[in-house]
């Protein structure tokens, strides 16, 4: 069994019923009765919950499109896994040794989803306010300046999170030209969004012209 006595120290917080934590901590591959996917799930809600109130009131003067584009730059697994690397979750996590061997142990999104059920366990051991604290603190070690221009320098990341959460659809991106030499080509790619052409940029590479692409989107979208 791990000894999560140094998790708990790093989170400033010591569990009362300690099946919660191993709980949170086991993955499905580890083959017992229960696993972390329902705490996840409880964590996830949780986690929207506190980021929600936390930037309604720390951008007082920001309307829903704001706050919702920084928050999706915050609660996603880019984020969680960010957290989750901080507290060293890996080292905890209960896998199988087929899972192990697949470098489980720094999967984003097997990371992300400890950290989330972390949080989940946190609040039915002792409520939303310390699930908060936790949260906020790791939240604000991991992103010392919040605000959406800070955050969203992966904007295909955040374009992402956003279109989901708010249109429940995810952007398509199209290469529609190149130009130049090859050793000094240039890239055109397009999003399009429900079937409409949201934003296009070129850029030196196909990843860099969709982050380009991105960008602007983020931009088009603000309201």
């Amino acid at each position: 069994m791990n000894d999560y006595s140094l998790l708990e120290k790093r989170i400033n917080y010591i569990f009362k019923d300690k099946d919660l934590i191993i709980e949170a901590l086991t993955h499905k591959s580890y083959k017992k009765p229960y696993n972390n996917e329902r705490l996840e799930f409880l964590g996830d809600a949780v986690l929207d919950l506190i980021v929600g109130e936390y930037l309604f009131n720390k951008f007082p003067k920001s309307n829903e499109g704001i706050l919702s584009k920084i928050r999706a730059s915050l609660v996603n697994e880019s984020g969680f896994t960010l957290i989750a690397r901080r507290l060293d979750l890996g080292s905890y996590i209960y896998l199988s040794s087929a899972e192990e061997n697949n470098n489980g142990r720094d999967k984003p999104s097997l990371l992300s989803n400890a950290f989330e059920s972390i949080i989940g366990a946190v609040y039915l051991d002792s409520g939303l306010e310390d699930a908060k604290n936790i949260s906020i603190k790791l939240i604000e070690e991991c992103h010392p300046k919040i605000d959406l221009n800070s955050l969203s320098k992966d904007y295909k990341t955040a374009l992402q999170e956003l279109t989901q959460s708010i249109y429940g659809v995810t952007p398509i991106y199209t290469m529609i030209d190149s130009f130049g030499p090859d050793h000094k080509k240039e890239f055109v790619i397009a999003i399009e969004l429900d079937g409409k052409v949201l934003a296009k940029a070129n850029g030196k590479s196909k990843k860099e012209a969709q982050q380009n692409s991105a960008k602007l989107a983020l931009k088009a979208l603000q309201i």
